[in-house]
């Protein structure tokens, strides 16, 4: 029986190189994501001779933001990519359920307590730190009562897992894992924000304080690629990789890249509302090209790179001519344009319909279509050229 990493030795700095795996925010289209991550599975088992590897064994680290946030989880406890192919349609089916009642402007479209049901019944009801986990994970999550972006990691050296000076603050570490995912998931006007207890207080009158937690994406790292090479990197988050082209490999997974020119107006009751969405979909788009421009930017030029806009083309050359990174990047564009460059064979047109569809987040009658096309995609795009000899050092542990 073949032996990988301990998830000790996945975290440990000395324990090198590292490779970092980042899963985007997208709802139901990370069933594409799914796709493309059975490929990279197949082509890990085929370089080390053995079928029962899991992503857990290869990637150190698994980032995820939202519907990414979801998939990460399941593999950070080693699941295979397969098995949470399963898990995601049982759980489109569960909780995308539409409802004359839910509207998504009056209140919530979709039952919050529906997903926290499904992810507790999937990831299982222990804290973070007594979750039994392969490698290392971090999710992604907006406190939209403070405004500010948490990145939730197990590592247990990381400043907030474990107790604090302050014996009111509820360490991350107690943090149950289903509920860090579904706080990650939280997209407003789909689902309600979940509520963490972050502080309390022993006494005749015990009180608690919540945070008010909600997707991920309501932040710069819908992609959670850049956040993920920080943390990895920045001396806070108390990783403290080393970071080098033939250090760290970084893969990154889309769930397509919407057109943010759709129009959605018939979703607002007027103008206003209707330019409103329009711009905060437009300003979700400018901050998964800034965070692609930044991995671009900063590391080994790579031939999934593409186009950021007409006149900068691809970000290069490398910043400082030092490359911090490898880097991969999978992903569609949902424009007429790139699918017919694409060339991809999914067994039906590609016209504005379809385009207009498969750009919706929510519908599970497209599993089925977003599984074809994250197939596609893989053999398009994915290749095992894209995971050098360099970086299978240390993936068997010896």
């Amino acid at each position: 029986m073949a032996h990988y990493r301990t998830f000790e030795q996945h975290l440990d700095p000395t324990h090198g190189p590292k490779r970092i795996l980042s899963l985007d925010g997208g709802g139901l289209r990370g069933m594409m994501t799914v796709q493309v991550l059975k490929k990279i599975e197949q082509l890990l088992r085929e370089r080390f001779g053995d079928p029962t590897l899991v992503l857990a064994d290869y990637f150190d680290l698994i980032a995820g933001t939202s519907t990414g946030a979801i998939i990460a989880a399941g593999l950070a406890k080693g699941m295979s990519a397969e098995e949470i192919d399963g898990h995601y349609r049982k759980l489109g089916d569960k909780v995308f359920k539409r409802s004359f009642w839910r509207q998504g402007l009056t209140m919530e479209k979709y039952k919050a307590e529906d997903v926290a049901a499904a992810l507790s019944e999937v990831l299982g009801g222990q804290a973070m730190k007594d979750t039994a986990f392969r490698t290392g994970l971090l999710v992604v999550t907006k406190r939209l009562d403070s405004g500010s972006t948490w990145a939730l990691t197990n590592n247990p050296a990381a400043r907030f897992y474990g107790p604090q000076e302050d014996p009111r603050i509820i360490p991350n570490g107690e943090y149950p894992l289903w509920q860090v995912v579904r706080a990650s998931t939280a997209a407003p006007t789909f689902f309600a924000g979940e509520e963490i207890v972050i502080q309390s207080q022993a006494g005749a009158e015990r009180q608690a304080t919540a945070g008010l937690f909600i997707d991920g994406g309501v932040s710069p790292h819908n992609n959670p690629s850049l956040l993920a090479l920080m943390v990895a990197t920045m001396d806070g988050y108390r990783f403290g990789w080393q970071a080098g082209a033939d250090q760290m490999l970084l893969v990154s997974v889309g769930t397509g890249k919407a057109d943010a020119r759709v129009d959605l107006s018939g979703r607002a009751t007027d103008l206003a509302a209707a330019q409103a969405l329009l711009a905060l979909k437009n300003l979700m788009e400018d901050c998964g090209d800034l965070v692609e421009t930044m991995m671009q930017w900063l590391s080994v030029p790579t031939p999934t790179a593409r186009a950021i806009d007409a006149e900068m083309d691809l970000a290069g050359p490398v910043l400082g001519g030092n490359a911090l990174f490898t880097y991969h990047r999978y992903n569609a564009l949902f424009t007429a344009g790139w699918f017919a460059q694409a060339g991809l064979d999914l067994g039906e047109a590609v016209d504005a319909a379809y385009l207009s569809s498969m750009q919706e987040m929510d519908r599970p009658q497209n599993l089925d279509r977003l599984a074809r096309l994250g197939a596609a995609l893989a053999a398009k795009q994915v290749d095992a050229a894209h995971f050098p000899p360099v970086f299978d050092v240390g993936v068997r542990a010896g």
